[in-house]
């Protein structure tokens, strides 16, 4: 990358490119996960639609890697590359809530907690991250499960309209109505057809207090606490959405000191209805064991999106492993205990996630969107996180045993949010064959030459052909 193109380019744009040997250089090329050490050869941080044309163009005409970062908060690294051009949304942050209509148009640079902040001045909320600076874009364009999907869909069951820079240099609005084919692959195909320069969500009533929080269980009474949840929340209505994490307890002021450092297993919860519904609902939860800290009550919406903020610090180094379950039965459970118990070796930031779908998830016709994924009971992150004084074989190690011992009861398939850099077969996975066959289709229509492949990629047939 010479000097002049480097001018070049800047006179095309508006916001920064910054280049190696740039002030902010380090900075500009830094990802979430901290494992990520990628050095592109030009950084463009676009201010606007303009910038992302112009980035475009550039990036295609000179054949460069693409990479395209929202949040950067992909755990494969794909918001950054070596020796290529990245493509910076982080400064388009600019959004408008209509209350009246209950929708927002947003831009790609903002985080789900920006983003929270201006809806629920209305009292109004779409399924979000449950890290508030994760970034909207790549989260919406993988599927999105968040605390509100059991009530009102996943994240891709609320977008209603996007516009699209294309790897030919058009700019796209898509809808129902308006290239309906790209706006199904965008629903859960991830960053493969282009730059979506704007969302439009439909937003819902929510809060602004909910009823949130977690319970936590000692790791020894792992066992009974699963086969008490799989039956606990057969019996939920939509508004209850709830996960378990497998942590090592936090030094945080509600968790007693004797229980801190120590393995245990939280069952954390939402309610998208009524407080005082909300804590009916919760009462068999909150009176089994009991639990040794029970803290859940009424809570800002916004205040539960950050609940898990603490554990995913930026920097952090990363390795996931995902599944999807039908159920949990006893061979399940004992499988993941066994695995589980090894956590105590590993980094306090190690945990294993297991988010209940259902609800309004399953009532998706599997072939409406690209997320195809609607029956399932749990999506499984097997979560990796050490900091970089710490080794990461034994954690990456963990990751893989993890997901091999879990494998015999899973569906087979990955949920693309949480899927590393694990190869075209585990992309098929992701979408199963029509629905992969259905995206390559997409993919020969809008990005024949593989333009944006810095992603869980779906190779055009000509490429793969040839």
């Amino acid at each position: 990358m010479t000097e002049g193109l480097v001018q070049d380019l800047r006179s095309r744009v508006a916001g920064e490119v910054i280049a190696p040997g740039d002030g902010g250089y380090d900075a500009a090329r830094a990802v979430w996960n901290g494992l990520i050490d990628r050095r592109p050869a030009i950084v463009v941080r676009c201010r606007g639609v303009a910038d992302v044309l112009g980035a475009v163009e550039f990036g295609r005409t000179r054949r460069l890697l693409a990479a395209v970062r929202g949040g950067g908060h992909n755990v494969a690294g794909f918001g950054t590359c070596d020796g290529g051009i990245v493509i910076d949304l982080s400064p388009m942050k600019g959004i408008r809530v209509d209350p009246v209509a209950r929708t927002a148009t947003a831009q790609p640079g903002l985080t789900w907690g920006e983003f929270d902040r201006e809806t629920q001045a209305f009292g109004l909320a779409t399924t979000g991250g449950l890290v508030t600076t994760t970034g909207i874009a790549g989260f919406t364009l993988g599927g999105g499960i968040g605390w509100l999907m059991r009530k009102h869909g996943l994240t891709v069951d609320n977008l209603v309209a996007a516009d699209v820079v294309t790897a030919d240099g058009r700019l796209l609005t898509t809808n129902a109505a308006s290239h309906p084919d790209l706006f199904w692959a965008l629903r859960g195909g991830g960053g493969n057809f282009g730059v979506v320069t704007s969302f439009e969500y439909r937003l819902h009533p929510v809060g602004p207090m909910v009823l949130g929080g977690a319970v936590l269980h000692p790791a020894a009474r792992a066992h009974e606490l699963l086969r008490f949840y799989n039956r606990w929340v057969a019996t939920l209505p939509d508004e209850m959405t709830s996960m378990v994490a497998f942590i090592t307890a936090p030094p945080l002021p509600f968790i007693p000191e004797p229980l801190h450092g120590t393995p245990m297993v939280a069952v954390a919860v939402c309610y998208a209805g009524a407080v005082d519904e909300g804590e009916r609902i919760a009462q068999p939860l909150l009176s089994f064991g009991p639990p040794a800290v029970a803290h859940v009550g009424p809570v800002p919406y916004p205040v539960l999106q950050g609940m898990f903020d603490a554990s995913a610090p930026h920097g952090i180094h990363a390795y996931w492993k995902t599944h999807y379950l039908a159920t949990l039965g006893d061979p399940a459970i004992d499988a993941l205990v066994s695995q589980t118990e090894q956590m105590r070796e590993l980094s306090p930031f190690t945990t294993l996630h297991l988010h209940h779908l259902e609800g309004a998830v399953s009532r998706v016709d599997s072939s409406a969107t690209a997320f195809p994924h609607r029956h399932p009971r749990y999506a499984m992150n097997i979560v990796g996180l050490w900091t970089a004084r710490e080794r990461p074989d034994s954690h990456i190690a963990w990751v893989r045993e993890t997901y091999d011992a879990i494998r015999p009861f899973s569906t087979g398939a990955p949920y693309l949010n949480f899927l590393g850099d694990e190869g075209a077969d585990r992309v098929r996975a992701a979408y199963g064959p029509a629905a992969y066959e259905r995206l390559v289709d997409v993919k020969n229509t809008y990005d024949p030459g593989n333009f944006f492949r810095v992603n869980q990629n779906i190779r055009p047939s000509v490429l793969t052909a040839g």
